[in-house]
């Protein structure tokens, strides 16, 4: 074979090792960047509320209209004299609504009248002295001795409710928390899969829950006054040799 018959089979099997070990070596870089582990780190807060809403709503009846409506004014002193009792001034009130239902005009009626008409009124009590509305909510049987009918307000189990307001205040420091608390998690693997901890690749935060402190089954957060704030943050870290 003559000089120039070789040489360009030669480079053709040389130019295939080369690109051989460059794909070779891209592929191995591409393994490492995949070398990452996933975490979740969680942080957990106790908290109170700092804002209670408790809608009164109480209710006279009458066959005569000017009689149900004094009857809903003695209910209506009634109730601001207790709530003075028990230190929630009328700044921290306001009347919701006032409703007047003339029965015999509802043409769905069946059977006997005995009362005409029924008057309901809601006063709304919003305060940040919560603890004033939890005494209170506990003496409520205290309107009913006065003759004060109460009436429920989104249902049977209508009472105040308590907000926890104050989140804003508290994130940086659980956010911070909760990626600790990953990467607490992320250099125990690391260390069992005799690796090294390297940078962060992703991170995400999650949504900041605010839970009832108790959680069991019919008990909502609004109603409790002591609530547990949750935070999951999931990170990806880097996994090195």
């Amino acid at each position: 074979m003559e000089k120039g018959q070789w040489i360009a089979p030669a480079l053709l099997a040389a130019g295939i090792v080369i690109s051989g070990w460059f794909i070779g070596h891209g592929f191995m870089k591409a393994r490492t960047a995949e070398r990452f582990v996933t975490m979740k780190g969680v942080a957990e807060r106790e908290v109170q509320a700092n804002i209670a809403l408790w809608p009164l709503r109480f209710v006279a009846t009458n066959d005569n209209l000017a009689e149900a409506q004094n009857k809903i004014k003695r209910s209506s002193t009634a109730v601001y004299a207790f709530l003075k009792e028990h230190g929630i001034d009328s700044a921290s009130t306001e009347v919701q609504k006032t409703e007047v239902t003339d029965v015999l005009a509802n043409q769905y009626r069946s059977g006997t009248t005995e009362s005409r008409y029924i008057i309901a009124k809601t006063i709304m009590v919003r305060t940040n002295e919560v603890g004033k509305v939890v005494r209170a909510s506990q003496s409520v049987g205290m309107l009913v001795d006065a003759g004060v009918i109460l009436s429920s307000v989104g249902g049977p189990e209508s009472g105040p409710t308590y907000l926890f307001t104050d989140l804003n205040k508290l994130k940086p420091e659980m956010i911070a928390e909760a990626t600790a608390s990953a990467r607490k998690g992320a250099e125990q693997f690391a260390r069992d899969s005799g690796s090294k901890l390297g940078g962060i690749r992703t991170a995400s935060q999650g949504v900041f829950e605010i839970l009832p402190r108790d959680r069991t089954p019919g008990i909502f957060e609004g109603s409790q006054l002591n609530k547990t704030l949750r935070v999951v943050t999931t990170v990806e870290y880097m996994l090195e040799d």
